[in-house]
C-alpha cells in the first residue's frame, strides 16, 4: 500500500547491515516510528483516511532517505528506518529531527491529515549488537518518547526499561480501575462574582490507586488517550456527573470536560442525549467544556457535533481560552455560551501588566460578543478584586473552594445556602454563607 518494504525485508536488511557494520567497525541506528493517535484517525474519519495518511507518511520518509538508508512499514502505523555508516549517535538524532520537521512542514502546507509521530532510536553497537535486541531497545525508546508528548524522539538509555514497564503497568492498572471502584469525581464550585452565589460545579476526575495512592490526571489521562481508553473513561465521567447533578435539590449547572476524541466520535451526541434521558438531568443544566485543540483537528466535524449538542439544549464553554491558535475566529464560528480564561493569565493579573491587559481584552471581547466570561484559577483576594473591577461575570478556583467530594458542598446543592464566603478559614476550608 505504501510502496515501502515489509517487516521481513527489513529484518533481512538489518541483519546484513549489522554484519557490514561489524566488519567496518562503524555504527548504525535503528529508528522505530509510530504515528500518534493513529487509531483515532481510523475510528473518527474511516480507514480510507487512515490509509491516505499512511501513504503520505511513507512518501515523506522515502524522500528523506539518503545513501544506503532503508525504510519499511512494519505493520499498522509502525515504521522503521536503518541509518548505516554513522560516526556518532548525534547524527541519528539530527536525521530524526529533520524527519519530524518534514512532517511539520507538510502539516503547515495543509496537505491532507495532520501528521504527528514519535520516534525511538537505538545505536549499534553502543546499545546492542544483535538485531532483535536492537529493535527491542528502539521500541523501548519509542514508548518513552510517546510518554513525553507527541512529535518527539528519544535515544535509548539503559534505565528506560524500568520506565516502560512502569507505564505499561499503569495502563493495566487503569483498566482495572475502570472495572473496579478506584475512580471518583470531585467538584469545584463556580461562582457569580457580582452576587457571590454558587451557580454550578465543574466535575473533575480522580484516581485513587490501591498501592500508589492518588495519581494525578496529568499522568493517567495521556495513558488513557494512547491506549484508547479515553472514550470509555469520558462516558463514565459524563454519566456519573449528570447522575449526581440530577439528585440535587438546587438546580445548579454541572460542567464536564470533553476530550478531542469524544467530540469527534460519531457516537458522542447520541451518548449525551442518552445520558440526559437516563439520568433525568435537564439539558440546560449541563455544560460541556471544550478546548481549541479539540476543534482544530477537524473544524467541520467539530462544528457539526457542537450544533447538535446545542440543539439538545446543552451549553458549551470554550475552555483554557488564550492558549490556542485561532481563538478569535473560533469564537465567531462556533456556538459557545461562555469563555473560560486560562488560569495562567489570572494568576498574574495583579503582578504582570501584560496578563492584566489580556484579561481586560478578553472581558471586553466577551461583552462585545455577548458571551459571559469565567476566570479560572482564582486563588488570591487581589485577583478577585481585579476581576470585580473589570466586571468579569464568574470565577472558580481555590479562593472559593478546592475540588472536593460533593458532600463538602452538601448545603449548597440542597439549596440551604447559596454562597461560599470568598475567604479561606484558618484550617483551609471554606465557610458557607446564606
Amino acid at each position: 500500500m505504501t510502496g515501502l518494504a515489509n517487516r521481513s525485508s527489513f529484518n533481512d536488511r538489518l541483519d546484513a547491515e549489522i554484519a557490514r557494520a561489524t566488519l567496518a567497525r562503524t555504527k548504525l541506528a535503528v529508528l522505530c516510528l509510530d504515528l500518534d493517535r493513529f487509531k483515532e484517525v481510523n475510528d473518527l474519519f474511516g480507514h480510507g483516511a487512515g490509509d491516505a495518511l499512511l501513504q503520505k507518511v511513507a512518501s515523506i520518509i522515502e524522500a528523506s532517505l539518503v545513501g544506503n538508508q532503508f525504510a519499511a512499514r512494519l505493520g499498522g502505523d509502525e515504521f522503521a528506518l536503518i541509518l548505516p555508516d554513522l560516526d556518532s549517535a548525534s547524527q541519528a538524532a539530527t536525521a530524526t529531527r529533520a524527519l519530524l520537521d518534514a512532517f511539520e512542514q507538510a502539516n503547515v502546507a495543509g496537505e491532507g491529515g495532520l501528521i504527528s509521530a514519535s520516534v525511538g532510536i537505538a545505536i549499534f553497537p553502543n546499545d546492542a549488537r544483535v538485531a532483535e535486541q536492537l529493535m527491542t531497545f528502539a521500541d523501548t525508546a519509542l514508548y518513552c518518547a510517546k510518554g513525553e508528548g507527541r512529535g518527539t524522539y528519544r535515544l535509548f538509555e539503559a534505565e528506560m526499561g524500568a520506565q516502560v514497564r512502569d507505564r505499561r503497568k499503569l495502563e493495566h492498572d487503569l483498566r482495572q480501575a475502570m472495572a473496579g471502584d478506584q475512580l471518583s469525581l470531585v467538584y469545584q464550585p463556580q461562582v457569580d462574582i457580582g452576587s457571590g452565589d454558587v451557580t454550578g460545579f465543574e466535575a473533575l476526575l480522580r484516581w485513587s490507586h490501591p498501592q500508589r495512592g492518588e495519581i494525578p490526571p496529568s499522568e493517567f489521562i495521556p495513558i488513557a488517550e494512547e491506549s484508547g481508553l479515553v472514550l470509555q473513561l469520558g462516558e463514565w465521567v459524563m454519566r456519573s456527573a449528570c447522575q449526581e447533578a440530577a439528585s440535587w435539590s438546587n438546580p445548579l449547572m454541572i460542567a464536564v470536560n470533553v476530550s478531542p476524541v469524544q467530540l469527534h466520535s460519531p457516537n458522542f451526541v447520541g451518548l449525551v442525549e442518552q445520558v440526559l434521558g437516563e439520568t433525568g438531568l435537564s439539558p440546560s443544566r449541563l455544560e460541556i467544556e471544550i478546548t481549541e485543540t479539540a476543534m482544530i483537528r477537524n473544524m467541520n466535524r467539530a462544528l457539526s457535533a457542537m450544533r447538535k449538542i446545542k440543539a439538545l439544549g446543552v451549553r458549551i464553554a470554550m475552555d483554557d481560552f488564550g492558549t490556542g491558535y485561532s481563538s478569535l475566529s473560533n469564537l465567531r464560528a462556533f456556538p459557545f455560551d461562555r469563555i473560560k480564561v486560562d488560569q495562567s493569565f489570572i494568576r498574574s493579573v495583579h503582578t504582570n501588566d501584560q496578563a492584566a491587559a489580556i484579561v481586560r481584552a478578553v472581558v471586553g471581547l466577551g461583552k462585545g460578543l455577548n458571551l459571559p466570561i469565567m476566570a479560572e484559577g482564582v486563588e488570591q483576594a487581589e485577583e478577585l478584586d481585579f476581576l470585580r473591577t473589570e466586571i468579569c461575570d464568574s470565577a472558580q478556583g481555590y479562593w472559593f473552594g478546592r475540588p472536593q467530594a460533593i458532600a463538602a458542598y452538601h448545603d449548597i446543592v440542597r439549596g440551604r445556602h447559596t454562597r461560599i464566603e470568598p475567604a479561606p478559614a484558618a484550617n483551609g476550608a471554606r465557610k458557607l454563607a446564606s
